[in-house]
């Protein structure tokens, strides 16, 4: 062998370890400490089970954010709470005091993003009693952030299953809302991106697409489309 193949031959070599190592970081889950914080205000049993047990680690929807962010839940959309972080995903959460709202729409406004799953008829099974303050909504409770946002929510015509598209992915809703508005609407009404002063905000017609345990082989894409819509936030 010559000394210039040999020296093409390590060459080669060299430039194999160096893509492989690129390939290896790019694909791995990043650390915990790596991972970009995302705030999370919801009403659904994501973090706990309706019993508030640990036993089950959370729901697979949590377990999905997890592999991408440090999940931090929140209960208010309150000053004090929206400084831990940039980036909020709202997934079917209770009614906010006026004071909250005025907080959310200043902290997006000032170059915050909240992706916001609103839906109009959640079918998500529940054994607490109606009435219970535990239990999740039966509609998402707007109280004029929509309007203010330039959006209208209405409720489905039929009730049941309706593939839509979310994140770029074909995914499985149910009893999924209608969007119409001012802002960039899809063509199926699922999705809206709105740019609201330096901030943005992405709205949802249906949450129960989150219930990956009830809607089984659906719920992978599902999440996948979450994740895709909230990276695009990130990114902003």
């Amino acid at each position: 062998m010559t000394a210039a193949r040999g020296r093409a031959l390590l060459l080669i070599a060299a430039l194999l370890i160096a893509a492989g190592a690129i390939a290896i970081s790019r694909s791995r889950t990043p650390a915990p400490q790596e991972r970009p914080t995302l705030l999370l205000l919801t009403s659904l049993p994501l973090v706990f089970g309706e019993g508030f047990s640990l036993d089950a680690g959370g729901s697979p929807a949590l377990k999905a954010l997890q592999s991408r962010y440090r999940v931090v839940p929140i209960s208010v959309t309150e000053p004090a709470e929206l400084r831990k972080g940039r980036l909020l995903l709202m997934a079917h959460p209770l009614a906010q005091p006026a004071e909250a709202l005025i907080a959310l729409d200043d902290w997006v406004r000032g170059g915050s993003h909240v992706l916001l799953l609103a839906d109009p008829l959640l079918e998500w099974p529940s054994e607490r009693p109606l009435g219970d303050p535990l239990r999740p909504p039966p509609m998402f409770m707007d109280t004029g952030l929509l309007k203010h946002w330039g959006l209208r929510l209405d409720a489905p015509d039929k009730r049941g299953p309706a593939h839509r598209r979310l994140g770029g992915e074909q995914v499985l809703t149910l009893s999924p809302g209608a969007l119409s508005g001012t802002c960039n609407i899809s063509g199926d009404r699922l999705v809206a991106h709105c740019r609201i002063g330096k901030g943005s905000a992405t709205i949802v017609a249906d949450a129960d697409l989150l219930d990956a345990a009830r809607l089984g082989d659906g719920a992978s894409a599902n999440l996948d489309g979450l994740l895709s819509e909230l990276a695009q936030l990130d990114a902003k």
